[in-house]
């Protein structure tokens, strides 16, 4: 039978390593399902089943030993999902998670619900390829259908002529081509929905990337009332749309004449909801937490002005930052438990809170920069 009191989530990473802290804040044991030994969710959890996604008698023997399980990253097998399933319930569901793994049926999905995306074309040919080119027109982005994250699995085309050897940078895999989209800035908006389609929101969130990765987010976005309240309709829509329980993340573009168009939909929480750990009342992990438990939603809106910088493997080139100079600065500083620094890997973040969200900006990025200085 499972214990009553323990939450369950697939994936090691930090996300899961997050979810594990706010969830045992609320009084939770949790348990992890990861292959890699020592990951960073299972440093902080209660129980580590280390075994492969694919391993259904250890998948079972999981889901009987907890009350209900969450994702922390969205390329958990989808057959493992249902697998669970039988047996606890687990948030999202294994429908919601086999739409937004493929970025072709995320957008046919989008497109389906009256929902604006960049124009798109699936590409599983050369032929295909040159047909989408002349529909679609460059500049546009190549992306494989699955498992890219972080600026993997996608390359710009800049013209025509670049169109085969970026398919086949991408290793002829199926693809998308999308639309370069000009963008103003782009948004993010966390949603945290509950069982009973109660809803709690976060954002807009100003995001900014370096090497297509996230650099820093600030809450809330310089974006004008009318298109954030428009980003949180569409956020909302979409949650309800996929039927999702638990929290997601939907980023935007927003184009120079204040349209949002959607970019990719995460069914977990995201980076750029980090800075909800120290701005809000009830952060993204507090409500996945909430929403596996049955307990209500917590408040999601930030107290005030924050923003959120990552902290790469860089930072370590000269060896352990010096972490007190941050502090000093006023930033909270949250570490992942990695113990291999490479450069462009994601081994934690810092949050400052200040009176504006260019104040705030400034003194992450001041925060982050003493972290290196001599």
């Amino acid at each position: 039978m499972p214990h009553t009191s323990t939450l369950g989530v697939f994936g090691g990473g930090q996300l899961g390593r997050m979810f594990c802290q706010a969830a045992s804040a609320l009084g939770y044991q949790t348990h992890v399902f990861a292959p890699e030994a020592g990951c960073p969710a299972s440093q902080v959890a209660d129980s580590h089943t280390q075994a492969d996604y694919h391993d259904f008698a250890e998948v079972e023997a999981f889901a009987r030993s907890v009350a209900a399980a969450t994702l922390e990253f969205e390329n958990v097998p989808v057959a493992t999902v249902e697998a669970a399933g039988r047996h606890c319930p687990v948030r999202p569901s294994g429908e919601a998670l086999f739409t937004v793994q493929n970025r072709g049926r995320e957008k046919r999905f989008l497109i389906g619900v009256g929902v604006e995306c960049a124009p798109f074309a699936m590409v599983r040919s050369n032929d295909e390829l040159q047909a989408a080119i002349a529909q679609i027109g460059a500049p546009a982005v190549l992306k494989t259908t699955q498992f890219g994250y972080d600026g993997k699995g996608q390359t710009m085309v800049r013209d025509a002529s670049q169109a085969s050897d970026a398919w086949a940078y991408l290793g002829r895999h199926k693809c998308v081509l999308e639309g370069f989209v000009s963008f103003r800035r782009e948004l993010s908006v966390v949603v945290a929905r509950d069982s009973q389609g109660a809803t709690s929101v976060c954002g807009p969130i100003e995001n900014e990337h370096a090497n297509h990765i996230l650099d820093l987010s600030v809450y809330p976005a310089s974006c004008s009332p009318a298109t954030a309240a428009e980003a949180r309709r569409v956020a909302v829509r979409v949650a309800h749309e996929l039927d999702v329980v638990g929290v997601m993340c939907v980023e935007f573009f927003e184009t120079e004449d204040g349209r949002v168009l959607v970019n990719e939909v995460a069914p977990r929480p995201h980076n750029s909801g980090h800075l909800t750990i120290e701005a809000s009342p009830a952060s993204q992990f507090e409500q996945q937490a909430r929403t596996l438990a049955g307990l209500p939603l917590g408040d999601f809106t930030p107290r005030g002005p924050a923003a959120m910088a990552n902290l790469l493997g860089d930072l370590w080139s000269e060896g352990e930052p010096n972490w007190d100079r941050a502090t000093a600065l006023g930033a909270t500083v949250h570490l992942y438990g990695k113990t291999n620094p490479k450069p462009g890997r994601k081994m934690g973040h810092l949050t400052v809170q200040a009176g504006s969200p260019e104040e705030a900006r400034t003194q992450a990025i001041a925060a982050r920069s003493s972290l290196h200085s001599a």
